[in-house]
C-alpha cells in the first residue's frame, strides 16, 4: 500500500540529496502518539519507506513534485495521510513544499503466471554479515559486516534480500504463511545492476556514516500465491536495510499478465 502526495515548491531552491534524515523525521512526527511509534526506538524495521522527491532536479517556485511513501500497514499510512493533510507545509531540509493532493495506491505483481521488473528507485543497501564472508569468499580483516559490491557476485545479494524479507515477514506477514525463506524458488529470476555508489547520510542527528549503495531492476514471473505475497511485501516494506532512511525503496516498471501482455496497472 501507498500513500502518493502531490507536492508544489513554495520558493526557487536547489534539490537535496540529502533528503532521507528530515523526510523520515517527519514521517515519525506523524506516527507520535499511534501504535506504531514504538518501533522507533528498536532494531526491527518500522515498516515503511518512501521514495526521493521527484524528479530530482532544481526547482523554480510552483514546480511540482512527487513524494510517495509505503508500508504493510494500512493504519500507519493512514496516520501519515492525516498528518500531511492537517499540516500541509512539508520542508525537506532547505527544499520547501506545500502537499496538495494526496492518492492511494496498490501496487500488485499479479496473479501466478503474472511477470514484471521491480525497480529500486532509491539506493539499495545490503551488507553481508562478517560471520557469513567465509562461506562466500570474501575477505573481511574486521568485525564489521561488508557492504555488498559487484565482485562479491550475485549469491550473497541474493541471499541477504531473502533472509531480510524473512524478517519483514515476521513482523508484518500472517504468522500461519510461510516466509520466503520457507518456499520453493527464488523470489527474483533476473537482476540487472544499474549502478553502485557511495553516498554519506545522516543517520542520526549526530552521526553521518557513508554507505555503499546499488540501483537494480529485478525481473519476477510469479510463480504461486506465496510468492506473490513475497513480492508485494517488498513493494510495501522495501528491499534491504534502512528502509526508514528511503533506502531500498521499490517500483513496479512493468508488469505482463499470464498470458504476456501488457498489464496496465504499474505505479513507477
Amino acid at each position: 500500500m501507498r500513500v502518493l502526495a502531490h507536492l508544489r515548491a513554495r520558493t526557487d531552491t536547489a534539490y537535496q540529496n540529502d533528503y532521507h534524515h528530515k523526510l523520515r523525521g517527519r514521517i515519525w512526527d506523524a506516527l507520535e502518539d499511534t501504535e506504531y511509534e514504538s518501533a522507533h526506538d528498536t532494531n526491527d524495521p518500522p515498516g515503511f519507506s518512501f521514495s526521493n522527491p521527484f524528479p530530482p532536479r532544481d526547482m523554480a517556485e510552483g514546480d511540482e513534485r512527487t513524494l510517495i511513501v509505503s508500508a504493510p500497514q494500512e493504519g500507519l499510512l493512514s496516520a501519515v495521510a492525516t498528518d500531511l493533510q492537517e499540516s500541509p507545509e512539508l520542508n525537506v531540509g532547505e527544499m520547501p513544499f506545500t502537499v496538495e493532493d494526496l492518492t492511494p495506491i496498490t501496487p500488485d505483481v499479479g496473479e501466478p503466471g503474472s511477470s514484471g521488473t521491480i525497480e529500486t528507485g532509491t539506493g539499495l543497501l545490503v551488507r553481508i554479515p562478517p560471520w557469513r564472508c567465509d562461506d562466500y569468499g570474501i575477505e573481511n580483516p574486521g568485525e564489521e559486516a561488508v557492504y555488498w559490491r559487484p565482485e562479491h557476485t550475485i549469491e550473497p545479494l541474493r541471499e541477504q534480500l531473502e533472509s531480510n524479507l524473512d524478517k519483514k515477514h515476521g513482523l508484518f506477514g500472517p504468522e500461519y504463511l510461510p516466509g520466503p525463506s520457507e518456499t520453493d524458488g527464488d523470489l527474483f529470476e533476473g537482476y540487472e545492476l544499474l549502478k553502485t555508489f557511495a553516498v554519506p547520510l545522516q543517520v542520526t542527528t549526530d552521526q553521518k556514516l557513508t554507505y555503499v549503495l546499488s540501483k537494480w531492476q529485478f525481473d519476477y514471473t510469479v510463480t504461486d500465491d506465496h510468492h506473490r505475497r513475497h513480492l508485494n511485501l517488498a513493494l510495501d516494506c522495501g528491499l534491504g536495510e534502512r528502509n526508514a532512511l528511503g533506502l531500498g525503496f521499490c517500483n513496479l516498471v512493468e508488469k505482463r499478465d499470464p498470458y504476456g501482455e501488457p498489464a496496465p496497472e504499474v505505479h513507477g
